[in-house]
């Protein structure tokens, strides 16, 4: 809540609360894509993109719409 942002990057200035995101932050300077796909090649920042990204290939809708239970 103090608003301490002690991780700095190098490159644009930008301040983090945690290394980690300081870590993934330098990827949008270096270009680095670590996570990538095994059956396209698509490659991505961040595991999450890589996670979200897989549903393409299983047809996985693991979100349903509380209103109407639609699914995505």
């Amino acid at each position: 809540h103090t608003g301490h942002r002690p991780y700095r990057c190098a490159s644009c200035g930008k301040s983090f609360r945690w290394r980690s995101k300081l870590l993934t932050r330098w990827r949008v300077h270096t270009g680095e894509r670590p996570f990538a796909c095994d059956d396209c090649d698509e490659t991505f920042r961040h595991v999450s993109q890589f996670f979200q990204h897989r549903h393409v290939h299983t047809r996985e809708r693991p979100h349903n719409c509380s209103d109407c239970g639609e699914s995505f």
